[in-house]
């Protein structure tokens, strides 16, 4: 959600801070704005709408050395000008940016405005630039640290004060916030995505920490002033890997590098000598390995459904108990922590709040929690004990897919791994690489009937409503494939599993009401084709996603064939059609693929 960029040094800042928030587009937003301190004055620009809308608006001579800049996810208020950011203390000198959510900010506005000042926005971050503005500290790193000791909440900042125009002051408390190195410049954003046509060495802020930013460098620091030593660190990540290339959209650059980055990521990970998966990035001995007599996985949305699946892996191959739970609840519900579990958090940007408080919360009462992530150095990945990387490359696009894929695919090694050093044997465990290996050539071959899946895609897009049906194995498929269809598509999409259908949704089948069956070839394979003639009976349009050679009878419904690999590993394949489906579905209707209306690619805010 939301983005903060910020820069420091001999370049005018203003076209920077636009290019900067453009490079940010993807994590969702509704408003920007910049700030520019020109000849010692801040000047700001700030408009409702896209990042080129806020270059348009942008007078044509905006020179200034120092700037900060913002896209905006509404919380507080809605999208107008005036919540966008910067916002500014009431004379104008101090401007502040703002990520996160401050729990406190309606008993900060009541004060500051029972002391007279008058609030121009509905946001909670606009009280920062008060608190700022009316503290009596003479630096600007006293100032902010007064001001972050009367709010409570989560902030990644970006502050200027036209008093001290030579720096930026920026500080972090679960959100994230990181430092670009340059040549007598420095750049701040809040991701890393904005900074690498500039700079190859960031530096990462903890939370609890501050740092001047300035054209000579950076020094980091606590709120009581303790000086705080960081090492930069190199990014492996290129400019080009965020280009969009000669596709359409970015969800669509996406889905067809699945078979590279896949094959990529299996790359020195399978182990035919010992018939297992080689996760050393999990610090987990054999001995630890056998000690876990439970798996509990933890995410949002399309990671929740992910870990379903790979719930069901660890179930299959490992023999010990495993599910999935959503992040977004796990604490509220004050969890049980075993010292026998392994807890394992997903997430593609490593930046997921209610993930990331998750595992605080583990952390907090001594489990033992590693992560699958994408993104390297995030928050996440820094807080585990340990983890898998996903190495999907940048994802850009709000609906995941290849990060999906290769969650999918890294659950399988960790189950592969797990099952080893039990009781899956060598030639079941050779059964299962042999498989994986499979996996990159056969996303392709799902990926090359594009136009097929295109033709069918119209159909469903013009039903209000689908159905998608799965069972056991194939239940997660299908709640991620209403999931993606809902996300880009604007239909209402939700999923059953099969076998649930007589009691009580098989009410809602007609003509106008679509359904997506997922058919693997496996030993409820009679149960699913039964299921299907059901639907069929009924007069439901069907759209069956199966294997090759599935007989189907005299069944009336549109067909995809995946390749079909190991049982347990069916379900990384069937959900890559899902992925076109809802792609050429939300073609067909002319949304924003890249950006769905309401949705954040990055959600760090509860």
């Amino acid at each position: 959600m939301c983005g903060i960029v910020g820069y420091v040094g001999r370049q005018h800042a203003a076209p920077l801070l636009v290019e900067g928030l453009s490079r940010l587009e993807y994590r969702g937003y509704d408003s920007a704005g910049v700030a520019v301190l020109t000849s010692g004055k801040p000047r700001v620009v700030r408009t409702v709408g896209r990042v080129r809308d806020l270059e348009a608006a942008m007078p044509k001579r905006l020179a200034g050395t120092v700037g900060i800049g913002h896209t905006r996810w509404a919380t507080h208020g809605p999208a107008t000008e005036a919540n966008a950011h910067p916002h500014a203390s009431e004379d104008g000198r101090v401007l502040l940016v703002h990520n996160g959510i401050l729990d406190n900010a309606a008993a900060l506005r009541e004060r500051l405005a029972a002391d007279g000042v008058t609030l121009a926005s509905d946001t909670d971050t606009e009280v920062l630039a008060h608190l700022v503005s009316r503290s009596e500290a003479t630096s600007l790193e006293g100032k902010v640290i007064d001001a972050l000791r009367q709010v409570t909440g989560t902030y990644a900042i970006a502050v200027l004060d036209a008093d001290h125009p030579d720096r930026v002051v920026v500080a972090r408390n679960g959100s994230p916030l990181v430092l670009g190195l340059g040549e007598r410049e420095m750049f701040i954003a809040s991701d890393v995505a904005a900074l690498v046509r500039h700079t190859s060495q960031v530096v990462h802020l903890e939370d609890g920490e501050l740092a001047t930013v300035t054209a000579s460098g950076f020094h980091t620091f606590t709120a009581d002033a303790a000086s705080v030593a960081k090492t930069p660190e190199t990014l492996e990540l290129s400019a080009e890997e965020l280009e969009i290339g000669g596709h359409q959209h970015f969800m669509h650059k996406e889905m067809h590098e699945q078979p590279e980055t896949v094959r990529r990521m299996l790359t020195g990970r399978l182990d035919d000598r010992f018939a297992t998966a080689r996760l050393d990035g999990l610090q987990l001995e054999p001995r630890e390995l056998r000690a876990f007599r439970r798996v509990k996985i933890l995410g949002c949305g399309s990671a929740y459904y992910v870990g379903q699946m790979g719930a069901s892996m660890i179930e299959d191959l490992a023999r010990i108990p495993a599910d999935s739970e959503a992040a977004s609840e796990f604490r509220y519900r004050n969890p049980i922590i075993e010292p026998d579990t392994l807890y394992v958090a997903v997430s593609q940007s490593g930046e997921t709040a209610d993930t990331l408080f998750a595992v605080r919360e583990i952390q907090r009462k001594g489990g033992r929690v590693v992560g699958l992530v994408n993104v390297v150095g995030s928050s996440i990945a820094r807080e585990c004990d340990g983890g898998v990387y996903l190495h999907a490359g940048p994802e850009v696009a709000v609906a995941s897919t290849k990060a999906l894929t290769h969650m999918a695919v890294g659950f399988a090694m960790l189950a592969v791994a797990l099952g080893r050093v039990r009781d899956l044997s060598f030639a079941d465990g050779q059964r299962i690489i042999n498989g994986l290996k499979q996996i990159p050539d056969q996303v392709a071959a799902v990926l090359e009937q594009e136009d097929a899946i295109a033709e069918v895609a119209k159909k469903v897009a013009a039903a209000p409503s689908l159905f998608f049906i799965g069972r056991v194995r194939g239940f997660p498929v299908s709640r991620e494939g209403a999931q993606k269809f809902k996300e880009i598509s604007y239909r209402h999409a939700e999923a059953y599993q099969t076998s649930e259908l007589k009691h009580g949704p098989l009410a809602l089948i007609s003509e106008e009401l679509p359904t997506v069956a997922i058919v693997p070839r496996d030993d409820l394979l009679q149960r699913n084709i039964g299921a299907a003639h059901e639907i069929a009976a009924r007069r439901g349009p069907l759209l069956v996603v199966t294997h090759d050679g599935v007989d189907l009878g005299e069944l009336d419904a549109a067909r995809i064939v995946v390749p079909k690999n190991e049982d347990e590993l069916d379900a990384i394949l069937l959900t890559i059609p899902l992925q076109l489906l809802a792609y050429h579905a939300a073609l067909s209707l002319g949304h924003d693929i890249d950006r769905p209306r309401n949705l954040a690619k990055s959600v760090t805010v509860e």
